[in-house]
């Protein structure tokens, strides 16, 4: 029988990138660490790990089995806190993580408040761009924006919101306010992401959609940076309305064709697919569909 402890150590060790790094997240020694990891490789009877002075590296068949030992080892974690899931207090780690813009105006202080309820559970939040590997990183759950692409992990619509046509009174005083589609479409437009089809569906006050092409001069991978390109004058963009109060009130931003409206953004929380559920992650979905910016 495999001893878990000797798979938790082997993926410290991975994840921290040294005997050494690991010991001390594991709070043992090294030469604990490091005799678990070689008697794991002669029980395997093969070689996980490449080492050098220098470096360590996973081999191939290191790499495979780092990846099922990550799945295990959540699983085993899932199970216990299945079984103590009728306490009424949550506790271990919680990691979440959400796109940068969304993330940190809306994830971020419910995660927050999610550990203000539960003092004994340590939470952690990772912000980015890119869509994490919830296995390889260990992550419990991924807030994520827009259509899903990732089939192998389950999802739960926890709400959504609207995107809005903006642009600058800058760019709209060299231009023109347009008053058709057609007019709108003939704006330089900014991109959310790079490669971005030039493409967007856009529903009249009936419900009919019209699909307008537009040409693309600049992209961004936040909304942030979105914002701040539509606010120097730079183009045309479809911003989250929970981003705008304050630019459309202050007359720093307008909205273009108020009346047709793109499709609303669907958001998602994320999670592996593994045979429990932690009440932890179960209790903070519920959380944070039911938060709102502003209180926790």
């Amino acid at each position: 029988m495999i001893n878990l402890n000797r798979l938790a150590m082997f993926a410290a060790v991975v994840e921290c990138g040294s005997f050494t790094a690991a010991a001390d997240t594991l709070g043992t020694t090294k030469a604990v660490v490091s005799f678990n990891v070689k008697q794991l490789e002669q029980e395997l009877s093969v070689a996980l790990l490449t080492r050098s002075t220098r470096r360590l590296a996973l081999t191939e068949a290191g790499e495979r089995f780092y990846h099922d030992c990550s799945v295990l080892l959540r699983q085993a974690e899932a199970a216990v806190a299945q079984a103590r899931s009728g306490h009424a207090s949550f506790s271990g780690s919680l990691r979440v993580t959400a796109s940068v813009d969304y993330g940190n105006l809306v994830v971020a202080p419910a995660l927050a408040g999610f550990a203000r309820l539960h003092p004994e559970l340590r939470v952690s939040y990772q912000a980015s761009s890119t869509h994490a590997d919830l296995i390889a990183e260990r992550l419990d759950v991924a807030i994520r924006v827009g259509p899903l692409e990732d089939s192998r992990h389950r999802a739960n619509p926890i709400g959504h919101f609207n995107l809005v046509i903006v642009a600058s009174p800058a760019l709209l005083s060299a231009t023109g306010m347009p008053d058709s589609l057609q007019a709108m479409a003939a704006l330089p437009w900014l991109a959310n992401r790079p490669g971005q089809g030039g493409q967007w569906t856009l529903a009249d006050p009936h419900g009919k959609p019209h699909t307008i092409r537009v040409r693309n001069v600049a992209h961004a991978d936040t909304a942030s940076a979105l914002l701040a390109f539509a606010l120097a004058g730079c183009g045309v963009a479809a911003l989250p309305e929970w981003l705008l109060d304050d630019h459309l009130k202050g007359g720093r931003l307008q909205i273009l064709m108020a009346d047709h409206v793109l499709p609303r953004a669907e958001v998602f929380a994320v999670y592996p697919d593994t045979r429990h559920v932690s009440a932890k992650v179960r209790g903070f979905i519920d959380h944070l569909r039911a938060f709102r910016p502003g209180r926790a």
